[in-house]
């Protein structure tokens, strides 16, 4: 990066980072990911912040766009006169070796491992051909706290101390931005408290501009300022107010959402889900306030209006809807039924035969024949 491209060190009116309608479009061969959708952000020189989000939200893809490791799809991104989607490559690389430092949360991509404290915090001092690199490494070591243990190897330094190594090895090239992807993402609470004193203590005495990546909601009390991501979207911003007591400070949250250029913005999620908002939505100017209603129930709002008149008074009559007629079954004499020869006339049935009578023997008297038994095979004479 040429001098007139490199970040200023004075402070300026205008923001020190600039993102407008950023767009990040990782590709492969057979799929797109928008990692970033139109985002906008703006970051003050000598500012603390952090942002949040979500696995997949975009925050890391953001930290390496500001990092210059990745270049944006589209929109803008300026760190300070550097305008990182139109930079050389030469420039890129003036950038990331005198003007961005990196703290990851990972030790191995922070660190050598067969190297001591010492010589990796020297280490990016010898490819800046800086000077008095030894006394640099030695001052930035003590500012840390690992004065005593600069000459110890990886594997006899516990996890917080290696991320101390990690913030001293960003600084070794005098950077105006520091970034951090969730530095204390795999230390314990207490060191964790002790990293983000030192980074505390960076920003203030040396007026660091540092950005922080977690997706821990309660760094809010660690930075002024905390952006929300969301989607690849800014969502919700939320600044930190410092009240002086008597008894003390006491510290508060203001919490905002971004509106962009377009008018776009993002409600909270939890907002829509206790309000049942889904689809659609009515918004309505009440004052100086803008309200944003469930659809289902603006509609029904619209309805009644409709048929009560704003005053009480009856509606005005409407003209009536165009009626859809049902289907008509097409009736016989409009499509002829095709003509069947008419079904022969049945025979009547056939009354059942009486079974035969049995004759009676001939030998019984007259009088007595009503009352003698059938014999077999003899027919009766009539």
């Amino acid at each position: 990066m040429s001098a007139a491209q490199a970040p200023e060190r004075t402070n300026g009116a205008r923001p020190y980072i600039v993102c407008d309608n950023l767009v990040k479009i990782y590709k492969t061969e057979d799929l797109e990911v928008v990692a970033l959708q139109g985002l906008d952000l703006e970051v003050q020189r000598g500012e603390m912040m952090a942002i949040i989000g979500n696995s997949g939200s975009g925050k890391s893809s953001l930290l390496n766009v500001l990092g210059g490791l990745d270049r944006p799809t589209a929109g803008q991104c300026r760190v300070g006169d550097l305008d990182i989607l139109q930079a050389s490559e030469s420039d890129l690389v003036d950038y990331k070796r005198h003007h961005v430092g990196f703290v990851w949360q990972q030790s191995s991509r922070n660190l050598v491992p067969y190297l001591t404290a010492f010589e990796n915090v020297r280490l990016p001092m010898l490819f800046g051909n800086m000077r008095k690199a030894s006394d640099r490494s030695r001052s930035l070591l003590r500012a840390v706290g690992l004065e005593d243990r600069m000459h110890h190897r990886l594997s006899q330094l516990s996890g917080g101390q290696q991320q101390r190594v990690a913030i001293a090895i960003s600084l070794a090239n005098d950077p105006d931005l520091l970034l951090a992807d969730e530095p204390t993402g795999e230390v314990d609470t207490q060191t964790a408290g002790q990293i983000y004193d030192i980074l505390r203590y960076l920003n203030r005495e040396r007026g660091l501009t540092i950005i922080i990546v977690s997706h821990d909601r309660n760094i809010a009390r660690q930075v002024d300022r905390v952006v929300a991501i969301r989607d690849g979207r800014t969502s919700t911003e939320t600044v930190r107010r410092v009240s002086i007591h008597e008894d003390g400070d006491d510290h508060t949250h203001d919490e905002f959402v971004i509106v962009d250029d377009t008018g776009r913005l993002q409600v909270p999620q939890e907002m829509l889900d206790q309000l049942s908002i889904r689809g659609r939505a009515v918004v309505d100017m009440e004052g100086d306030r803008i309200v944003i209603r469930s659809g289902a129930s603006g509609i029904s709002t619209i309805a009644a209006s409709a048929q009560s008149g704003e005053d009480g008074e009856a509606a005005e009559e409407l003209p009536d809807a165009p009626v859809i007629p049902a289907r008509v079954e097409l009736a016989q004499s409009v499509v002829p039924a095709r003509r069947r020869p008419a079904p022969a006339p049945r025979k009547p049935s056939r009354p059942a035969r009486e079974p035969a009578r049995r004759g009676r023997p001939k030998d019984v008297p007259d009088e007595h024949r009503p009352f003698a038994p059938p014999s077999s095979g003899a027919t009766q004479d009539d």
